[in-house]
């Protein structure tokens, strides 16, 4: 089911600048939390009190008197793109902070062992990795109260990635898909652990992003938001140019 034009902050965390997609159902208050991966403190804040400094980029209230005539947000579930530590490592604290379920793809449980070794390298410390309440499955709907997302496995940067697709009455809709796809370029495939693959990369994106809309807002993990209509046609790697220049995945 759609649902009306969708509250999302964007938080830009830690050293890696990953984006934390916070998204918020403003009819209801329902919020479902999307790679909660680091600065927790900041996110906890803003969600609970419209506390601190905030969001890097927002859709919704400003502060907290522009938001008095709308329900107060409510933390229904904790959802993971995937389990790279800049995405995950710091679910712990969102779990004791809200106490909802965190939703993982199950092949990427053994990545999620092995953020805090992955984080050393970056001479960074992170609390013991969380555990996935649910698994996260492909070609299902969720229902997180009044929020629903569409579920596709997009494996190539991680064996576990995700994308969630969230449909949008009468706008466009918006897609969140980690470090899967960038604007101008895809995820990484060469990280250790990973299972990253680049024919898998551009097969999921060919196979589950590409049939989207092309208005479809696409939340990337790392820099600027694109659509999924001006990737097909600009995307170095994976969009026209590449099908032209005859790139292995076409």
């Amino acid at each position: 089911m759609a649902m009306g034009e969708p509250w999302i902050d964007h938080f830009v965390v830690g050293p890696l600048q990953m984006r934390c997609s916070v998204l918020t159902d403003p009819a209801t208050g329902d919020t479902v939390i999307i790679d909660g991966g680091d600065e927790t403190g900041r996110i906890i804040d803003w969600i609970d009190g419209f506390e601190g400094p905030g969001p890097d980029w927002t859709s919704g209230p400003k502060n907290k008197a522009t938001a008095d005539s709308m329900p107060k947000r409510k933390v229904v579930a904790l959802v993971n793109t995937h389990a790279h530590f800049d995405h995950s490592g710091f679910i712990p604290d969102l779990k004791a902070r809200y106490g909802v379920d965190w939703y993982l793809h199950p092949d990427d449980f053994y990545l999620q062992t092995l953020v805090q070794a992955s984080a050393r390298k970056y001479g960074l410390r992170l609390p013991e990795p969380a555990v996935a309440d649910q698994e996260l499955l492909p070609d299902r709907t969720y229902e997180f109260g009044s929020i629903n997302l569409e579920v596709f496995h997009t494996p190539g940067h991680s064996l576990g990635s995700c994308s969630l697709l969230l449909r949008v009455e009468n706008g466009a809709d918006h897609v969140f898909v980690g470090d899967v796809l960038f604007a101008g370029s895809v995820g990484r495939t060469d990280i250790p652990n990973s299972g990253g693959d680049f024919e898998m990369l551009a097969r999921s994106i060919h196979t589950h992003l590409w049939p989207l809309e092309d208005s479809t807002v696409v939340h990337t993990g790392h820099g600027p938001i694109t659509t999924i209509g001006y990737e097909k046609r600009t995307n170095p790697f994976v969009g026209e140019p590449a099908r032209r220049g005859g790139m292995v995945g076409f």
